[in-house]
């Protein structure tokens, strides 16, 4: 069995490991990152060798943690990376390369359409139908869109939302409030199948599935970093929030994940402010004062036009996995206007948590 982790912010780990009898074997860890004393890495495959092939990631970092010699340095490395990759072998987990990804990015759309877009097409990578895919949102209108567990009243001042024109919509995930205007807002999603976050814990996926676009972030000049559980940010501030909806596959079957982001490239802090109800307890597990200072714009801290930004993630994106040009298929797209009209853009759902 072969596992393959990318520590996040740090270096590639990989295992080839045997089961027998219920316990790892032959177990064989390598990669790029940096390691001393040499023994250090025997110590590692001992630690790993004879452990029961169920254990958890804790479980196993336990053990590497307890064998290692007095005074290891791990650069690129960690424990917990080392375990994630035996759980990702030992679960038969895929990789980024194993696929052929497909790019979606399309003309504006109604925020709506985008809620039910992001539940029709992660639910046809689950069934087999679509190849893993990257889809670049293009906003069709201002919109506010709440969590799937959030209090409509407790998050979104009706009144602010009408005076400026702005569409209230729920998506399927989980997380917090996202303001959004066409202009000043970068959006993509993630449709990929289950197998590509085996192996890892919920919060460890995120951190997974953010990789990418932190070193795409990189090459435009920010240090960007993962802050669990769901945020993108920077020395100088937030600049984006992530979210996740897990889908079973046929008939109960393996399923697919939808991890979806937005990002601030610009934002109107007045009209968030006037629109959104931040709380006190909200600013202070951040430890600022003003929603404004909570997030920092892309388009100051890169200041490039927000389609370069958006061109040189998907160049990014390409460099690393390999992505070609897709399209929402008519079907999709059908099945999708459906759902928004049913699902989306009605109170029942939109107020399901008044």
């Amino acid at each position: 069995m072969h596992g393959e982790y990318k520590v996040p912010g740090g270096k590639l780990v990989v295992v080839d490991v045997e089961v027998t009898d219920g316990v790892l074997r032959n177990t064989r860890v390598a990669g790029d990152f940096f390691l001393e004393p040499d023994e250090a890495l025997d110590a590692v495959n001992h630690a790993l060798n004879g452990a029961p092939a169920d254990l958890d990631a804790a479980g196993l970092a336990a053990r590497i943690d307890a064998a290692l010699p007095e005074g290891t340095v791990m650069y690129g490395l960690t424990s917990a990376g080392v375990a994630v990759a035996v759980r990702r072998a030992v679960a038969r987990a895929t990789d980024w390369s194993d696929y052929d990804w497909q790019l979606i990015h399309e003309g504006p759309q109604p925020p709506a359409l985008h809620m039910a877009l992001d539940e029709v097409l992660t639910a046809e990578v689950a069934a087999g139908r679509r190849p893993p895919t990257l889809r670049v949102w293009e906003w069709g209108g201002p919109a506010v869109i709440i969590g799937s567990f959030q209090s409509l009243r407790n998050e979104v001042d009706p009144e602010g939302a009408e005076r400026h024109g702005i569409e209230v919509v729920r998506r399927i995930s989980g997380g917090g409030a996202m303001f959004v205007e066409p202009g000043n807002t970068i959006t993509y999603s993630l449709s990929v199948p289950e197998s590509l976050v085996q192996g890892l814990s919920f919060q460890d996926s995120y951190a997974y599935l953010d990789d990418w676009v932190l070193g795409a972030l990189g090459d435009m000049g920010i240090r960007a970093w993962y802050q669990p559980l769901n945020d993108i940010t920077t020395d100088q501030g937030k600049i984006a929030g992530a979210a996740q909806k897990r889908m079973v596959g046929p008939d109960g079957g393996p399923g697919a994940v939808l991890h979806h982001v937005t990002m601030a490239y610009d934002i109107d802090a007045d009209k968030m402010l006037d629109v959104l109800r931040i709380g006190k307890e909200k600013m202070s597990d951040k430890g600022t004062r003003s929603a404004e200072k909570r997030v920092d714009p892309l388009r100051r801290q890169t200041g490039l036009p927000r389609e370069t930004v958006i061109e040189r993630m998907i160049d990014s994106f390409r460099a690393r996995y390999g992505v070609s040009g897709g399209k929402v298929t008519g079907e999709e797209l059908a099945r999708a206007r459906e759902l928004a009209r049913t699902k989306f853009t009605t109170p029942q759902w939109t107020a399901r948590v008044p």
